[in-house]
């Protein structure tokens, strides 16, 4: 009995000390952000994940007027594209010249590394990206990372 007893006791420890490691490694992952704008009042993160030219003129418009009803210093807004919403930060998209707009006035474009990854492995090439996109990892754990900074989540 006191065998059984030890063995089940020891995989208890074992499993915890996996998991406390496993968590320790996620954290260290993706590193949670510092705030750019630290005295800004609102902070707002917009998800992009498809590609439709009203969506993507819908999120820069709501940047844009976020940015002009609060001011560049008082809100802090931060989209982030993954899956087929990465198209808005391609080099060859329309609406590129109002993203590098945005980007002078503050706003951060996130641009997903798992999903250029999976393009260039499907395609072959790397769609080539605008210069002021942010490479992330995951966009999604971008998101989970921001919102648990203090950032709304607004998925137009």
């Amino acid at each position: 009995m006191r065998m059984t007893t030890r063995r089940r006791i020891g995989g208890v420890l074992g499993a915890v000390v996996v998991a406390a490691t496993l968590h320790v490694a996620a954290a260290m992952a993706e590193p949670k952000p510092l705030p750019d704008k630290p005295f800004a009042e609102h902070r707002i993160v917009l998800q992009l994940s498809d590609s439709d030219a009203k969506k993507e003129s819908l999120v820069i418009s709501v940047a844009n007027n976020l940015i002009k009803a609060y001011g560049p210093d008082a809100i802090a807004v931060e989209v982030v594209a993954f899956g087929p919403g990465i198209d808005v930060l391609r080099t060859e998209n329309p609406n590129r010249t109002r993203v590098e707009s945005l980007i002078s006035q503050g706003v951060k474009f996130d641009v997903c590394v798992n999903t250029l990854d999976t393009i260039e492995r499907e395609t072959g090439k790397r769609p080539d990206i605008i210069p002021g996109a942010i490479p992330v990892q995951v966009g999604v754990g971008q998101i989970l990372s921001l919102t648990e900074n203090g950032f709304t989540l607004v998925r137009p």
